[in-house]
């Protein structure tokens, strides 16, 4: 048993959340009971979860100290990484802003393998990011590709990813060529709105400051002072990976994200990204981060859906 004070009634009622949703979440995650009275917890159950569940509240309370405001994701991401490390200090992830938004929100690493990430690509001119679904590998990477433009360190943004759906023909899709290439790049245009002001973003694409394209466009440049994101490359042949790595050039960085258990590639083709995997671990200036269901931060469903897929892979 051990009992937890806070001085700030006001930080500690945003900390245990709105009917004590927050400190129903301790308690199941780390299997100890928590009465609240006040500013005061009383925490029950072995001494080492109790441990825990004393150094999550009191992380996290010195982070609202430090003007940090926090949402249902960042909790769970805080109590999820504690529970995988116990000697994890909170504040080396959640203080770290990547890039604030249009509405002044940071943008800030949610656990270790996002840390790592952001940390990579200041060392390294081409990183490998790869992972399920949800571990903000997207998202982090147009954070990062924001910052670098707003501190002037390149001139052009660059998003592109495979249609493979299509098989890169779009000639048979209803549309001009606008309308037909818009369904496969969704998710960087929802990235980017909500980062900058939407029409402030369309004067930079006008301007071709920043180019969303699919990645059969990306054939025959050279990307000069560019921060260049490739999306969904576990859908590129070996072809078009060779192809996107081959022109960055001079002053440019890049970003390849993907989740190689969820190729859309015909099963007689290996996945470009892949064999960039096996081929370019050991060439300098090259980086892969690797994320786990662990490292998702969507709803914990998500987490547990993946699981349950893993564990019916194995079983294979």
């Amino acid at each position: 048993m051990k009992t937890v004070e806070f001085q700030n009634l006001g930080l500690t009622r945003d900390l245990f959340g709105q009917q004590n949703i927050n400190l129903d979440k301790i308690s199941e995650a780390f299997d100890v009971k928590i009465n609240s009275r006040g500013n005061s917890l009383l925490i029950h159950g072995d001494s080492r979860n109790v441990s825990l569940a004393e150094k999550l509240l009191h992380q996290f309370y010195h982070l609202m100290e430090n003007n940090f405001c926090f949402n249902e994701a960042d909790f769970d991401s805080a109590i999820n990484t504690i529970k995988l490390n116990n000697q994890t200090h909170l504040k080396d992830i959640f203080l770290t802003t990547i890039y604030k938004t249009v509405k002044n929100k940071p943008i800030t690493p949610r656990n270790p393998a996002q840390q790592k990430y952001t940390e990579a690509i200041a060392k390294n001119d081409i990183l490998f990011s790869i992972g399920p679904a949800g571990t903000g590998k997207t998202y982090i990477a147009m954070a990062l590709a924001m910052a670098a433009f707003s501190r002037g360190e390149i001139k052009k943004i660059v998003l592109t990813r495979p249609a493979v759906e299509a098989g890169e023909a779009l000639g048979f899709l209803p549309g001009d060529l606008a309308q037909k290439i818009n369904p496969y790049l969704r998710p960087l245009y929802d990235a980017l709105y909500d980062m900058m002001e939407v029409e402030k973003a369309k004067s930079l694409m006008e301007q071709d400051i920043i180019e969303i394209a699919p990645l059969a466009f990306m054939r025959g440049r050279t990307l000069n002072n560019a921060f260049i994101i490739l999306d969904e490359a576990q859908n590129t042949t070996s072809e078009q990976m060779k192809m996107f790595l081959t022109r960055i050039g001079y002053g440019s960085k890049a970003i390849i994200t993907g989740d190689i258990t969820q190729t859309d590639l015909p099963s007689k083709i290996q996945s470009g990204l892949v064999e960039a995997k096996n081929i370019l671990t050991r060439i300098k200036g090259i980086e892969f981060v690797y994320f786990s269901k662990d490292d998702v931060v969507r709803h914990k469903l998500v987490s547990n859906i993946i699981d349950a897929y893993e564990k019916k892979q194995d079983r294979k």
